[in-house]
């Protein structure tokens, strides 16, 4: 199968000049190890069985060899970790290590690795690496803040964005027809439950209640509900509940596992706001995963259909998995050009920005996600809100849309459908 270079491979291209050891990380069938195979010369496959049995009784024979050297799954085997920092201490020549893993182990390494080996997120593919169309408006240059003229058009719809909500961003998954695609992807989500969780020392006594919590989890997508809340969708009001423990045991076990991604809340360090709320938004990996969960195709996305667990939200199932989409598009452009991403909302909701990509100068790219290719007054209110509180410290400020054309309005607020949007 060709390769499809992703944007993170020109992150690496130029840091590997640099650095020694690069760390890949983020959930399974993401492509981590075909993307580290297109520069490593050896390789050290830790999820083979014989591989890992002959790493585990030297740990340092997984730095010998032709560089660069694939270290696939360290995780396996969490001495290496600390093998490579030694390494890269004796030899900081640049492109020595690549180390790619799908979760963060039950046993720690020893050290960080912090000025050692530097780590990269790999996250499932954005719309642009999907090759649905040529972007014509770039987030670096957004957040350079010379509020550049925008154009371009798309022939993407709201039947589009939905089919590319349940596709994934799983390489080798989205191209499966969709029969056998919902099958892959109830396979993936059948092993995190039944496998991958107790891998990462996390005991499952109740597989179904873990189930049940990652679906409604997956219905909490784009929101900021409360864990309670969560619970008690994930319950459907049984008086028998997991124990609050349990269920942060079982978060904290799929973050390990790279398959959430909450977007924490931004917290400026000028004082433009009082009483912000602090509380994560949750996503999923990939909104498909959410879908999955719910038992909801594009169909029944663009009929309104909630899926198997509701959970009260503004707007549709449909608009947050789509604001899913965009933020996890949106991850991989920011990190890329250096930047974070977060959200803002005002304690009692009466104000939110969907998306805040900050630079590492504190200032800020505010983007709201509508589920519209007409956007009106009402739909930039909370843009306009954030440009009169932040100031000049707002870069710029875009609805990212299902429209067809990307343009400025006359209050100089951009319009960008998503496939328009890039890095």
């Amino acid at each position: 199968m060709t390769y499809i270079r992703r944007i993170i491979d020109d992150e690496i291209d130029e840091l590997f000049a640099s650095l020694a050891a690069i760390s890949i990380e983020g959930p399974k069938a993401v492509g981590k190890t075909e993307t580290a195979l297109q520069r490593a010369s050896t390789v050290r496959r830790l999820d083979d069985p014989l591989q890992a049995s002959l790493i585990r009784a030297d740990p340092a024979r997984v730095t010998v060899g032709e560089p660069p050297i694939l270290i696939d799954e360290w995780q396996r085997v969490p001495a290496t970790w600390d093998a490579v920092r030694r390494a890269v201490d004796a030899d900081a020549s640049p492109g020595r290590f690549i180390i790619t893993g799908s979760a963060s182990p039950d046993s720690p390494p020893t050290h960080s690795g912090a000025g050692r080996i530097v780590r990269l997120r790999l996250r499932p593919m954005t719309l642009v690496e999907r090759g649905l169309g040529e972007p014509s408006v770039s987030l670096r240059e957004l957040l350079a803040g010379a509020q550049p003229d925008l154009r371009g058009e798309t022939a993407l719809g709201l039947a589009e964005y939905a089919e590319e909500v349940v596709a994934s961003g799983f390489p080798a998954i989205r191209t499966l027809d969709p029969r056998a695609r919902r099958a892959q992807l109830d396979s993936y989500l059948a092993r995190v439950v039944d496998k991958d969780v107790q891998e990462v020392g996390q005991p499952v006594r109740r597989p179904d209640t873990l189930r049940r919590w990652m679906t409604a989890y997956g219905a909490a997508t784009s929101t900021t509900a409360s864990l309670e809340s969560i619970r008690d969708a994930a319950t459907g009001g049984e008086a028998d509940k997991p124990a609050r423990s349990t269920v942060i045991q079982y978060r904290d076990a799929l973050q390990r596992l790279w398959l959430l991604d909450p977007v924490p809340a931004w917290i400026p360090s000028r004082n433009y706001f009082s009483r912000l709320a602090h509380p994560d938004k949750h996503q999923l990996a990939d909104p498909a995963l959410a879908a999955s969960l719910l038992g909801v195709g594009a169909e029944a996305l663009l009929e309104g259909r909630e899926g198997t667990v509701a959970l009260p939200r503004d707007g549709t199932l449909l608009g947050h998995l789509f604001e899913s989409l965009v933020t996890q598009c949106v991850r991989v452009y920011a990190q890329a050009a250096e930047a974070e991403v977060r959200h803002l909302r005002t304690k009692g909701g009466r104000h939110e920005i969907d998306i805040v990509v900050e630079r590492r100068d504190g200032r800020v790219l505010a983007l709201e996600v509508k589920l519209t290719g007409d956007v009106t007054d009402d739909d930039v209110r909370h843009l306009a809100w954030a440009r009169e509180r932040v100031g000049r410290d707002l870069l710029d400020a875009i609805v990212v849309t299902t429209g067809p054309a990307a343009y400025r309005r006359r209050d100089g607020i951009g319009v960008v459908p998503a496939a328009l949007l890039g890095p």
